[in-house]
């Protein structure tokens, strides 16, 4: 009896250990051979002091902390967390307390009363790994929740980053368009005394006045932008309503931001772990090759272990006592025979949600590829366009001293000048509209490579 016992026991042992379903295993990708670099500003927790701004450095940190979009995504991680807690909980025992007391009674008999008190205790084997596989799914989810949080916090911190470049170009066009109105009034002055005075033509005069109306409304495009691009950085920092109309955000100078003399040239070997969205990814996919193997174990059957022990009495103060109690002890099976197909279409179920997130987890390493190859390549070519920009400005504000010389020793009319000026402005506003595009770009690889990645 005792060998026979030790047999049961130990193929119980053994088919506790059982797995249903295929372990899970890394996709393998085809990838391009991994550069060497140092990636440390684009990758540290607060990859944004790479630009050496105290004022973004404090938008980032207060919505990092006020932000609604990451506080949904924080709550999220903490309901899978519970969710996981809930999924280990059914690999331990149950212990429940019951009680009752009634009275039953017949129309010409005054009835009995009873009374219950016990505890009762269950416990499911998990021969075939049901409950394991489900663990797996819920740590796996788990995960990827974690990763969703850091993808949010990411796309968040880039976010006020480039709204908050925006913003300065924005202000620095506002003051160029200012210089330029405040010239240009200058000059309609000039010309409506030289023109009443007889010394120009009602032409030039118009010209002029033509080209004071022209900045004018640039001025007032540029302050409309100006406005609208400080309330979608309030948003984004989550400050109040009120907030977002009444209060106003401290910002450095465009040309005071730091610009890293030079960046990575490749692409690291570990980009897909650096990347959250790959990792979150990869956490949905192992959770649905978990639930693969947990359909799977469906198809067999449950054993559950029962007990239960307590009193009963038809006396409630004699129900605590040696002579009431009683204990049960038992063993129950459930074996699915038919359900209409119902587990091998859940079992089917589970098999096409995982060739859904392969096929996404393969989009999602594409993406980080792609997104970094680009953020590459446009650091290169906005440098090279910033500086093009710069020399043009710089060769139009010398234009613009010399035409200024002939035009008042009459060498060229006033509609060679105006042309002159009219270049200048747009080449001075187009530099700093450059500029921004540089620093978002090394927004953008920061994004690429996982900014604010941990292991």
């Amino acid at each position: 009896m005792r060998k026979q016992l030790a047999a049961i026991l130990g193929f119980a042992i053994f088919l506790s250990g059982c797995l249903m379903g295929p372990n899970y295993k890394k996709p393998k990708l085809s990838l391009p051979d991994g550069a060497e670099g140092d990636y440390s500003a684009f990758t540290s927790e607060k990859w944004w002091d790479m630009f050496e701004d105290p004022a973004l450095n404090a938008l980032e940190e207060e919505a990092l902390a006020n932000n609604k979009d990451l506080i949904v995504a924080m709550a999220k991680v903490e309901e899978a967390r519970a969710k996981l807690g809930e999924a280990n909980a059914n690999l331990m025992p149950t212990l429940d307390a019951t009680g009752y007391a009634q009275r039953t009674g017949f129309a010409k008999h005054p009835g009995f009363a009873s009374y219950n008190a016990g505890l009762t205790a269950a416990y499911q084997l998990d021969f075939w790994g049901q409950y394991r596989r489900l663990g797996e799914a819920a740590r796996s989810e788990l995960l990827s929740t974690a990763a969703q949080k850091d993808t949010v916090r990411l796309a968040l911190t880039s976010d006020v980053a480039n709204y908050y470049f925006n913003y300065i170009t924005l202000k620095e066009q506002v003051e160029i368009a200012r210089r330029t109105l405040e010239s240009r009034i200058e000059s309609v002055r000039i010309y409506k005394v030289r023109y009443d005075n007889g010394y120009s033509t009602e032409l030039d005069l118009k010209r002029v006045e033509a080209e004071k109306a022209s900045v004018q409304a640039t001025l007032a495009e540029f302050e409309r932008q100006f406005s609208s691009a400080g309330a979608a950085l309030k948003m984004l920092l989550g400050r109040s309503p009120k907030d977002i109309i009444e209060s106003s955000v401290d910002a450095t100078d465009l040309q005071a931001v730091k610009v890293l003399p030079q960046v990575p040239e490749g692409i690291p070997a570990e980009l897909l772990q650096r990347r959250p969205d790959v990792r979150a990814a990869e956490g949905v996919l192992m959770a649905a090759n978990a639930n693969v193997g947990a359909a799977k174990a469906a198809y067999f059957p449950a054993i559950v272990l029962t007990a239960s022990g307590g009193y009963a009495s038809d006396q409630l103060n004699t129900l605590v006592s040696p002579n009431t109690s009683f204990w049960n002890i038992g063993a129950g099976l459930y074996m699915p025979l038919f359900q209409g197909g119902k587990v091998r279409s859940k079992h089917k179920q589970a098999k096409a949600v995982y060739k859904q997130m392969l096929a996404s987890y393969e989009k999602a390493a594409q993406n980080a590829y792609r997104d970094t190859f680009d953020a590459l390549n446009n650091n290169n070519f906005y440098r090279t366009i910033f500086e093009a920009n710069k020399a043009q400005a710089e060769a139009l504000a010398r234009s613009l001293e010399l035409a200024q010389k002939q035009k008042d020793e009459g060498l060229i009319d006033m509609l060679d000048l105006l042309d002159v000026e009219r270049n200048l402005l747009n080449a001075e506003t187009g530099l700093a509209s450059a500029r921004r595009n540089q620093l978002s770009a090394l927004v953008a690889l920061a994004q690429a490579l996982g900014g604010g990645w941990h292991e």
